[in-house]
């Protein structure tokens, strides 16, 4: 099947597979066809296995399998929305899928994706921490030219609220600079911590 070939491509691990069911369903695709420039339904029937690909040349196929590609992304943004779909996630961010917090205090957290837009082509997919609560960069070439709208906005912190139970204990833990064991004061007039003009205060 097309999705099972799909979801088994190196780098396309970080999806969940959407259920036949949600993609049949008509209602859920609802100005998807606005986002695809070209063989809106001709890649929908490539997804659900009812094209027939001796009908096109194979430039067109590409193209058209270019298109299915994108629209299963899209797709998977609206899914995992789903309690199906969180389910389906759940699972993935407690083997820690996505790779775990780089920050040192946050002690190996697992991180979710996330997209910066739920417009696609306009950032990259990034890994959101619930414990620092920041943003981070994706530095395996396999998942970091992936469409940050394949998980928009929302998903992470619906996720999150939807199970309470995975929010980490908040921690008041975080680097501080010294000179010599004594803390630098920041210069709050400029914000900066220029050295030659910080005071040195005891621990």
């Amino acid at each position: 099947y097309w999705v099972d070939w799909f979801i088994s491509l190196k780098g396309n691990d970080y999806f969940c597979k959407v259920d036949d069911s949600f993609i049949a369903d008509r209602f859920n695709l609802v100005k998807l066809e606005e986002c695809i420039p070209r063989y809106y339904l001709e890649a929908l029937d490539m997804m659900t296995d009812n094209f027939d690909y001796r009908e096109y040349d194979q430039t067109t196929r590409i193209e058209i399998e270019k298109m299915a590609m994108h629209l299963y992304g899209l797709i998977h943004a609206r899914f995992i929305l789903t309690n199906t779909g969180m389910a389906k996630m759940m699972i993935k961010y407690k083997q820690a899928i996505y790779g775990t917090c780089p920050r040192y205090y946050c002690k190996h957290q697992a991180l979710l994706p996330i997209g910066l837009s739920d417009q696609p082509f306009t950032h990259t997919i990034k890994l959101y921490c619930p414990q620092c609560e920041d943003v981070y960069n994706i530095y395996s070439s396999q998942h970091a030219s992936m469409d940050g709208a394949y998980f928009g906005t929302t998903f992470a912190h619906l996720f999150l609220q939807t199970h309470p139970s995975l929010l980490p204990m908040k921690s008041s833990d975080h680097y501080v600079p010294r000179i010599f064991g004594f803390k630098i004061m920041n210069n709050k007039k400029n914000n900066t911590s220029y050295i030659p003009n910080s005071r040195l205060v005891p621990s």
